[in-house]
């Protein structure tokens, strides 16, 4: 029996491939499907089953593309859920064949009503290990306000009392030898205080985890999980009703939106359709020269996070200018989270762009040291664009926050005649701030390299006492 675990770094997700004996299974697959086929026909083994969770909000699952592929059966915890695809509607306690192993659903409503955990039992009949999904994280317990958003009726108080009785009768009472595997970890919105461990014993788990103390009551539970949500990205309801509905063959979205377009192809697509221009280039790259009313969100980040963060609807059309030979990788990304609707890229890149003579635009950039010497000699206005809990943890003392997950709010506070020096924690979402601004006619923002990062190392700034942060949203 093989057990191995996939897990996607930009999407903090992760999914899982079993065998025994010639048969697979495959636990929360991403989009893009082949890697598993690949694996499975490398080992000479047939996918038998597609294992869901939950209906997920976060990503766009790949069980429908998979199914199609290879004959397997999608298998969900008990749902009257109408879908576009066949699937089993899994019961609580059910076992599912796989080769000489065993794989037994445990129905644990709490994050969604159909949430459930996956039991792996070996051929001697023990217990193994534990798929969570997002039932279970290390250090933390899957959000209870996600499924509100689809079904009225329910509350996250509701939710949440669900979850404290799922994990007090279903799983705390198995074995603490069990390896835990969850759907996500640190960088998730899934969840508010997930460890950077992807796996842990289910034993070392009670002793650690806030939620999983022994003798927490329901109201002590539902107030500790419940305190420190912020809304969830807006993008999240529109992947869960992908996920219900189902969605066009991703081979089909990644060779529309890789398709190439020259620079007058370009500006024409941009013009007809409004598209927004993502620019994927590396920040520092991006602010010498970049595509009037561009976004830069980097690819090496949580790329597809934040182009769901800050863009929201998934219909909207995206046009691409990335590093040659990124492509593939950047459609192949957005379609993970339902951005189906890339109509191609920039042949050649932003120099085709500057070798056509099309004006570009550029955006200020200054060190840390910089910053702290212009601070001595005259009233600055800085802008930390920090989630509020590491605003709230850390930062320089009378800094505006500007979160740019709540962008829509955070522009109110930005004034078109006064300069503001802008930071994040590396360097990364300022720039996305900055560009999605200067996208809206705001041209006084200066970016601070490298963040609060190298703001901390030059050691010249005044800067909040630290407090341990409570919530990691």
């Amino acid at each position: 029996m093989k057990v191995e675990q996939m897990y996607t770094s930009c999407l903090a997700q992760g999914a899982y491939y079993i065998e025994s004996k010639g048969e697979a299974a495959i636990i929360d697959p991403l989009r893009e499907v082949e890697p598993y086929i690949e694996m499975a026909n490398e080992r000479n083994s047939k996918i038998k089953y597609v294992f869901e969770t939950h209906f997920h909000a976060d990503f766009v699952s790949g069980h429908i593309d998979l199914a199609n592929k290879t004959g397997a059966e999608i298998v969900y915890g008990p749902t009257t859920m109408e879908t576009g695809f066949d699937f089993i509607s899994g019961k609580d306690g059910q076992e599912f064949k796989l080769g000489n192993a065993t794989i037994k659903l445990i129905h644990t409503p709490g994050h969604t009503m159909e949430s459930s955990c996956y039991l792996l039992i070996d051929e001697n009949g023990k217990e193994t290990s534990i798929f969570t999904g997002d039932t279970l994280f290390i250090g933390d317990v899957g959000r209870p306000d996600l499924a509100q958003k689809v079904i009225a009726e329910l509350t996250q108080e509701k939710l949440a009392a669900l979850l404290f009785d799922s994990l007090r009768n279903k799983i705390m009472p198995l074995n603490d030898d069990l390896i835990v595997y969850p759907g996500h970890g640190a960088g998730s919105a899934c969840g508010k205080m997930m460890s950077d461990e992807t796996t842990d014993t289910l034993g070392h788990q009670k002793q650690t985890n806030y939620a999983l103390r022994a003798d927490m009551s329901q109201e002590e539970f539902i107030d500790a999980v419940l305190t420190g949500l912020t809304p969830p990205p807006g993008y999240f309801p529109q992947n869960v009703l992908m996920n219900i509905r189902g969605y066009e063959n991703i081979d089909k979205i990644v060779e529309k939106g890789t398709k190439p377009l020259n620079v007058e192809a370009f500006k024409t697509s941009a013009k007809n359709t409004k598209a927004i221009i993502i620019d994927t280039r590396d920040a520092q790259v991006f602010a010498k020269g970049f595509i009037k009313g561009s976004y830069n969100i980097g690819l090496d980040g949580s790329f597809a996070n934040w182009v769901g963060t800050t863009i929201v609807d998934i219909t909207t059309p995206l046009l691409i200018v990335s590093d040659e030979g990124k492509e593939e990788e950047v459609a192949t990304r957005l379609a993970r989270i339902g951005f189906d609707n890339t109509l191609g890229y920039l042949k050649g890149g932003i120099e085709a762009w500057k070798s056509a003579g099309i004006e570009t635009e550029t955006i200020s950039s200054i060190t840390a040291q910089n910053l702290a010497e212009r601070m001595q000699n005259e009233e600055i206005n800085i802008l930390d664009v920090r989630r509020a809990s590491e605003y709230n943890s850390e930062h320089i003392e009378n800094a505006i926050n500007a979160p740019l997950d709540y962008l829509k709010n955070s522009i109110e506070k930005v004034a078109k005649d006064k300069t503001y020096y802008v930071h994040c924690r590396s360097g990364y979402r300022s720039m996305v701030f900055a560009s999605i601004l200067a996208s809206m006619g705001y041209h006084n923002l200066i970016d601070v390299k490298g963040g609060m990062n190298a703001i901390k190392e030059t050691g010249k700034f005044n800067l909040s006492q630290y407090m341990e942060p409570s919530t990691l949203l």
